[in-house]
């Protein structure tokens, strides 16, 4: 019988891993050469998910060849995850990026990126590329990314700021470019809303970038819900 290695996926992981390899174990074939890394990436997890990796319940580095007989053990990235605050999205996470931006993480985000540009603005920009999609995470050229857990745009922030737990300064970024918020006065934008908002409303703001004006209109209790979430996420309280 060809010698084989006994490799362990933490529960979190194994939704990568194909569905014969998510039960407890998953038998891999030996081939004397392979690394941990190596090990990982072919039973479907990216690098960018993996944290401590164990052989015989001893903590090694992914340059690591394991033997014969020996089990493996993968776990994932601990969290909070230290990285920069800094974050570059997919092309399928628009609605992930309004809610990041409203919430006052920066997030880049436009909708016509390819893969080859996402990767090379996350490294100019020194951003982590957050996406679902697995392929592009195993990608060599990627300085930093991660895995975007969830359907729901609401689950999805809530796995970013659980993993990253990035500084959280609710409206102050615009929703539509990303840019700073400044305060203005009522007079500065009188010219630029209805006069219904004018009549309701006394505090706007513009955006430094886009000279978009915002106010906390009709739909500031759904917001309010988003910005309590993600400050209920957030592991720093």
């Amino acid at each position: 019988m060809a010698p084989t290695l006994h490799v362990r996926i933490a529960p979190e992981l194994r939704f990568f891993a194909a569905p014969r390899n998510r039960g407890g174990v998953a038998e891999v074939p030996f081939d004397g050469t392979s690394t941990l890394g190596h090990i990982a990436e072919s039973l479907g997890v990216p690098l960018t998910e993996v944290g401590a990796l164990l052989v015989d319940g001893v903590p090694h580095d992914r340059s690591y060849r394991p033997r014969a007989g020996e089990i493996v053990e993968i776990r994932p990235v601990e969290r909070p995850q230290q990285a920069p605050p800094r974050f570059l999205l997919d092309v399928h996470l628009g609605k992930l990026a309004r809610r990041l931006r409203l919430v006052g993480v920066d997030a880049a985000y436009r909708n016509d990126a390819d893969d080859d540009e996402l990767i090379a603005e996350a490294e100019r920009e020194h951003r982590v590329l957050l996406t679902q999609d697995r392929g592009l995470l195993q990608r060599r050229a990627l300085w930093a990314g991660a895995y975007v857990r969830g359907s729901d745009p609401a689950r999805q922030l809530v796995d970013v700021i659980e993993r990253f737990a990035p500084p959280l300064a609710p409206w102050t970024r615009c929703t539509a470019c990303n840019g700073p918020l400044a305060p203005v006065s009522k007079e500065d934008v009188q010219e630029e809303v209805e006069p219904g908002t004018r009549r309701h409303y006394d505090e706007y703001a513009r955006c430094r970038d886009c000279d978009r004006v915002y106010w906390r209109g009709a739909h500031s209790r759904r917001i309010n819900a988003i910005v309590r979430s993600a400050l209920e996420a957030h592991p720093g309280g």
